[in-house]
């Protein structure tokens, strides 16, 4: 673990003692639309950078300004940050937040799209939009934002029964609202992983792309015996050319992101790197080209043959060569998607300028996703989602002392921070009654 990331036993009675300040906060402000916080170190994530003992000024749910000195009209609630960090909410990542409750349950996730035997030829259906099943009420969703995650973009996953082009998704903010906030993107699967879904090779991954291009052309007639869209997927697909929707590629291998470059080139596809294990080779193309990359800062080994080059500095070196530098982990982040703020410090630990591992957190996402109006810095005109945090974010020491989401502050509580409470109160004798642990006086809550 670098030295960004130790634990020290002061700043845990730091954190634990401005904790206790914020549930005042949460008390006072929770139906605040407006608010003054004075006194912050503001991370706008925007061209202002960093400002130190600054104010932020919110009104009507928006920042209306950013400065020092800043008043408020008379009732307007006033807080003082007492030097400690201010940001924009922050990204969670590529998840399924709100998609899925318990992953090893399938009756729970709705991510992935799988035909199976139902469908005896292939058929590519990147119509299929997983926003659809989208549940603002799920557990997840106030276990990540207590955490200071504002937002997600929610992803379609590929499986057996499935294709390559997996589906659409949108970003949704974790506030509670049911809709998404910004336009529909589209996922591909490119490499190893997805060979299974195109013949076991991924030269027929280029093969079926090529084909998609020419149906949505009208090359390839509707209804032909060879066809592989449906009219809803011609419709969808031709959405995504041209320079229209952002097309979100997860791919690895340094060769497979050299051809993706190109067919993008050719086909004139925006597209976006996820994963990007090898992105590092080819950083100068990927700049020149303005294709933004979503990389795991903690893959430094070959967990595949498609990821031989994986290297901690990734982010660091692509950043460098002037590429937009974002992040999504992978495996499980829609349960741990408040442990990306670690992905960042493991970046800036391994050399990604500090500011930039914030703006990839907050700024860089919301611009490469086409949000970057509503959220993503701290700015006159944006939404108020805010963090007040105890240390820096990227230190997985801090924590977040008070969340808001259009000025108003959450309540910090979510099923996890119950459960805390439930089972570290002590008891007396009395109060325990002779039943098992939380369950005093008979409360079954």
């Amino acid at each position: 673990m670098s030295r960004r990331h130790r634990n020290t036993a002061t700043r845990r009675i730091s954190a634990i003692s401005v904790l206790a300040t914020s549930l005042v906060l949460a008390v006072f402000g929770a139906n605040a639309q407006n608010v003054l916080i004075r006194n912050a170190t503001v991370h706008t994530a925007g061209p202002q950078g960093t400002l130190q003992n600054a104010d932020v000024l919110v009104s009507g749910g928006k920042v209306r300004a950013v400065g020092t000195g800043l008043t408020a009209a008379a009732g307007v609630q006033v807080i003082d940050a007492q030097g400690r960090p201010l940001t924009p909410t922050l990204f969670g990542g590529i998840t399924e937040i709100g998609l899925e409750e318990v992953s090893g349950e399938q009756s729970t996730v709705d991510e992935t799209l799988s035909l199976g035997a139902a469908q005896k030829e292939m058929t590519v259906r990147p119509e299929f939009d997983v926003t659809l099943a989208y549940n603002p009420e799920s557990v997840l969703v106030p276990v990540n934002r207590v955490e200071g995650i504002g937002w997600t973009i929610l992803g379609a996953g590929t499986a057996m029964g499935g294709s390559i082009v997996a589906g659409q998704g949108a970003a949704v903010r974790l506030d509670g609202s049911h809709d998404p906030v910004g336009p529909r993107v589209l996922f591909v699967q490119i490499g190893a992983d997805a060979s299974g879904l195109a013949g076991n090779s991924r030269a027929a991954q280029w093969m079926i792309l090529d084909q998609l291009i020419d149906e949505v052309r009208g090359r390839i007639p509707v209804g032909s015996h060879v066809a592989l869209l449906t009219p809803a997927g011609r419709d969808t697909l031709k959405r995504y050319l041209d320079g229209g929707g952002r097309v979100l590629v997860d791919v690895d291998r340094a060769s497979d992101i050299r051809q993706l470059l190109r067919w993008a080139g050719r086909h004139k596809v925006r597209v976006a790197i996820v994963g990007g294990a090898e992105a590092w080779k080819l950083a100068p193309q990927l700049a020149a080209a303005k294709v933004p990359v979503f990389v795991d800062p903690l893959g430094n080994l070959p967990a595949s043959f498609d990821e031989v080059g994986a290297s901690l500095d990734n982010a660091a070196k692509l950043q460098a060569a002037g590429v937009s530098v974002s992040f999504s982990q992978s495996g499980d982040g829609s349960h741990n998607a408040r442990k990306i703020r670690q992905l960042a410090g493991n970046a800036v630990a391994n050399g990604l300028p500090w500011e930039d591992g914030l703006k990839g957190l907050t700024s860089v996402p919301a611009e490469a996703l086409g949000v970057s109006g509503e959220f993503g810095r701290i700015a006159p005109g944006q939404r108020a989602d805010l963090v007040l945090w105890t240390g820096d974010p990227l230190e997985v020491s801090s924590v977040a002392a008070q969340v808001w989401f259009d000025g108003r502050a959450i309540s910090m509580r979510s099923r996890q921070t119950e459960l805390r409470d439930r089972y570290l109160r002590t008891l007396t004798p009395a109060e325990q009654g002779g039943l098992p642990r939380a369950y005093p006086g008979g409360d079954t809550r």
